[in-house]
């Protein structure tokens, strides 16, 4: 695929491919899962491009934190939101081409049908167990509320034993 068809030819993901050596279009001829003869997987490559694409606000509110993150046109079956090593919340989906009409012919194919992905390094004080997700005209919010901050220590008195 071609880097500025989608509208992806910024200056980051020029030193991205650079850096990587993976040819602008095709990520390499033969296996799927291996590019050329560098050794950057396809998967890598697209999941980096997702990532630089995804636009996204992350917000601390006294209680939580928020995520939101613009999913447009992506139903909340193509959305997937999970916590990946207990602190990195993943953010992804995907938006398939929709199907072509026999009769119709494009003129101009400007909307992005691919990969959108936001990984999140998740704070200490995030609690990973409750995690909400709403999806609502194409800006998705991802709610992780903050653990309660720890009790503070008390001071122990020690008694003095007379000897």
């Amino acid at each position: 695929m071609d880097a500025v068809m989608f509208g992806l030819e910024t200056p980051l993901m020029a030193a991205l491919q650079h850096l990587l050596d993976v040819p602008d279009g095709d990520a390499g001829a033969g296996d799927n899962k291996t590019g050329g003869g560098g050794g950057a997987t396809r998967t890598y490559v697209r999941d980096a491009r997702a990532m630089a694409a995804t636009p996204a606000d992350v917000k601390e509110l006294p209680g939580s934190y928020a995520f939101v993150v613009d999913m447009p046109g992506l139903g909340t079956g193509d959305i997937r939101v999970q916590v990946e090593d207990e602190r990195v919340l993943v953010v992804s989906g995907e938006r398939r081409r929709e199907e072509r009409e026999d009769d119709a012919k494009y003129l101009r194919m400007e909307r992005r049908m691919d990969k959108f992905m936001r990984k999140f390094v998740l704070p200490d004080n995030a609690d990973v167990d409750k995690v909400a997700a709403v999806c609502r005209d194409g800006v998705l919010t991802v709610t992780v509320e903050k653990l309660p901050p720890p009790e503070p220590k008390k001071p122990k008195t020690i008694e003095v034993k007379v000897a």
